[in-house]
């Protein structure tokens, strides 16, 4: 009797070996798989930053807690008597375990905040001062920048008269050329940000 025909050699003939569909089979669906985990890694992203704001709102909400028992536990010790010091346990016992509660809570919370925001808290003053400084800075730094800008500019301005007298024909090629790069520079940038193609105004050298 002769033997069955060997499926690796049938696939040598022109057939398909299980080895071989195995392999187109994964290539094929290697697109398809990558897209489910391209979907899963921003499904889980977007899961974490739920996380995130769902950690920080419970710190938040322990904080608020934190300073109603702590105003509650002042006006019992401010009108302290014999009757209330079973409360003040009670209020006192809510605060260790709130407390407790919030440095559980604030594990989960990977938040960094600027020591001077925390220096600020400390002597009473408001956070938004940090804010505030931190935009006058900026605001300071790029008016330097600005400064420095407009020099440069001045002094390019500068050069190109002094350098037109001696060789006119030069800076014409060259005024040319840049607005030329220039007015191809914003069609391709119109065209990435999907803007509609028109007239380009550009802006003539000086």
């Amino acid at each position: 009797m002769d033997p069955a025909p060997n499926p690796s050699s049938t696939a040598g003939n022109g057939g398909l070996s299980a080895a071989g569909a195995t392999a187109t089979v994964g290539n094929a669906l290697t697109p398809i798989a990558n897209a489910c985990v391209s979907g899963g890694n921003g499904a889980a992203a977007a899961d974490s930053a739920d996380n995130r704001s769902k950690n920080l709102q419970q710190v938040i909400n322990s904080v608020d807690m934190t300073l109603g028992l702590l105003h509650q536990l002042y006006l019992t010790v401010s009108s302290f008597s014999v009757a209330s010091q079973l409360p003040l346990i009670q209020r006192l016992n809510a605060l260790v375990a709130e407390l407790d509660t919030m440095q559980k809570l604030a594990e989960n919370c990977d938040i960094q905040v600027p020591m001077e925001v925390v220096n600020l808290i400390d002597d009473g003053k408001n956070p938004d001062e940090f804010t505030r400084d931190v935009l006058n800075s900026c605001i300071a730094k790029n008016q330097i920048t600005k400064g420095k800008t407009d020099a440069f500019k001045s002094l390019r301005k500068y050069l190109l008269e002094e350098i037109k007298q001696a060789f006119p024909h030069e800076v014409e090629n060259y005024r040319e050329i840049r607005a030329s790069s220039a007015a191809e520079s914003k069609r391709l940038t119109q065209s990435q940000s999907g803007l509609p193609d028109g007239d380009v105004k550009v802006k003539t050298e000086h």
